[in-house]
């Protein structure tokens, strides 16, 4: 199965945010769109809009941790790492994108195919296409 597989089940919508966006706007975000995590763009004149990282659940909690109330008034910018941008590509397996994410300690990434975000794909989605591929091999075994 590949990832494009999983996206084509999805909703189309992508969350995404801009790097001098604060974490409290990131957390309004995710709450409202009821997920854990934002694609974060930056505006570069030459390429338009361009993914440079995402931002989790896991930073909010970390600038808050670290910062204290101060932190929801940091920008997003600060506090994700921008050196490479780990992603993958619709036609990327599931076996290949889950051991990405396991080799980078990361739940989400960012789906881009010829230099354009057109998606974002979780473990959650990846266990779930093998807990119903497994479903479906054992009622065909039945």
């Amino acid at each position: 199965m590949k990832v494009g597989d999983i996206l084509r089940k999805k909703t189309a919508r992508i969350s995404t945010i801009r790097m001098n966006e604060t974490v409290a706007i990131a957390a309004q975000l995710m709450r409202a769109g009821n997920v854990s995590a934002l694609v974060v763009k930056d505006v570069v004149r030459t390429e338009g809009n361009t993914a440079v990282g995402m931002f989790t659940e896991r930073d909010v909690v970390r600038a808050i941790a670290e910062h204290g109330a101060a932190g929801v008034n940091m920008k997003v910018s600060q506090l994700i790492s921008v050196q490479q941008l780990v992603s993958c590509s619709s036609n990327d397996t599931l076996e290949e994108v889950r051991h990405l994410m396991n080799q980078h300690h990361i739940r989400h990434l960012p789906v881009i195919d010829d230099h354009s975000l057109c998606g974002v794909i979780s473990i959650r989605d990846i266990s779930t296409a093998f807990d119903e591929e497994a479903t479906a091999a054992l009622a065909v075994m039945a």
